[in-house]
């Protein structure tokens, strides 16, 4: 939800009227996938996007008109049909959208979730999208990892069937639609259905933590800002760690690798490059972090080396199940030879991790 967040925040102060565009089924190939939002305003301003190009104009048209009447709906976007080809849209599938009217009587859930989302922890939340009774669409509940909840989906049992299906599938990260009939047990057919709810795991932010400034972390660096991450840059040599280096970095950390670690929270949305000088620096760094509850733990080296350092940590102690979690090799292979090609590998292997 990172990239809506100011739109969120803005209807949550209670003084806008707005509408939620999520994406919740899609069939054949689509710009974006299922939990892909935009915010729409009266006013013409959007934050996020669905995709983009005459597709995401035409939901737009449909988001205004919810905006306008005051109502929530679905809609099916058709990439597939003669005017979609004319119009350039070269996908060729089908995108199923629920657009929701959100105003002030919301600004008290929306503040929670933008809570969790700003407090980095992560959370659940089903979205009641289809319903007999009109009047539940669109109500919501959001179970956090200590499995407290926060509002409601309008029916007791609707709410406890929720919960359970979180106890059942609440470490999924992929977004789905799920159908439930009168007795509130799961469909796996589209037809019949009562009740279909849209869950979604609603993570952090990446936190992007590279150690080391040398020529790989400066493209890293800067691509990974393009991305929408949160970049850390951390290196022992005022000459590599200097904010006029790294210009558009969040932060740079000139320190001992060590001491600069301790001070530095990880959580499972902090994922970690190692791209220092040397083996000495990378093992130091990785024995640092790799019991520490990093998404992602990546370390540049060859083979050779590569192995030969996790010998040494095994030697040490650390377990096999937790170097077997390295990401070393680092990056998808793509035959990278260049910096920017290296930091263009590891950043598709870490949005590879990221979506599960």
């Amino acid at each position: 939800m990172d990239d809506i967040k100011e739109g969120l925040q803005e209807i949550a102060s209670g003084n806008s009227q707005a509408v939620l565009v999520t994406i919740v089924s899609v069939k054949g190939s689509t710009p974006r996938s299922p939990g892909a939002r935009m915010i729409v305003f009266g006013d013409g301003r959007t934050y996020g996007t669905i995709g983009g190009g005459c597709g995401e104009a035409e939901v737009r048209r449909e988001a205004l008109n919810a905006l306008r009447y005051r109502i929530n709906k679905w809609y099916t976007l058709d990439m597939t049909n003669d005017t979609a080809e004319e119009e350039g849209m070269v996908c060729g599938g089908t995108m199923d959208v629920f657009i929701e009217y959100v105003d002030e009587s919301q600004a008290e859930f929306l503040s929670k979730c933008l809570q969790f989302i700003n407090q980095k922890d992560t959370f659940v939340l089903l979205t009641l999208v289809r319903s007999d009774d009109s009047a539940q669409v669109g109500k919501k509940l959001l179970i956090t990892n200590s499995e407290h909840q926060f509002g409601d989906l309008g029916c007791p049992d609707l709410n406890s069937a929720a919960i359970e299906l979180y106890a059942a599938i609440g470490k999924e990260n992929k977004p789905r639609l799920i159908n439930l009939d009168h007795e509130f047990k799961v469909q796996e057919n589209n037809t019949g259905f009562k009740y279909q709810l849209f869950y979604e795991k609603v993570t952090a932010p990446i936190e992007l933590l590279v150690l080391g400034g040398g020529h790989i972390a400066l493209p890293l660096c800067e691509m990974g800002k393009i991305l929408g991450y949160h970049v850390t840059v951390v290196d022992d040599r005022p000459y590599f760690a200097n904010t006029q280096r790294f210009s558009s970095v969040d932060k740079v950390i000139c320190n001992d690798f060590c001491k600069a670690l301790e001070e530095i929270e990880v959580t499972p949305a902090t994922f970690i490059v190692i791209v220092t000088r040397g083996h000495r620096h990378d093992k130091i760094c990785l024995r640092q972090v790799i019991e520490r509850p990093a998404g992602y733990i990546g370390m540049i080296g060859s083979k050779r080396r590569v192995k030969a350092l996790m010998s040494e940590l095994a030697e040490e102690g650390i377990s096999v199940e937790l170097l077997n979690k390295v990401y070393s090799p680092i990056g998808l292979k793509i035959s990278a030879e260049t910096p920017q090609e290296i930091a263009v590998s590891i950043l598709a292997e870490i949005i590879q991790v990221q979506r599960g």
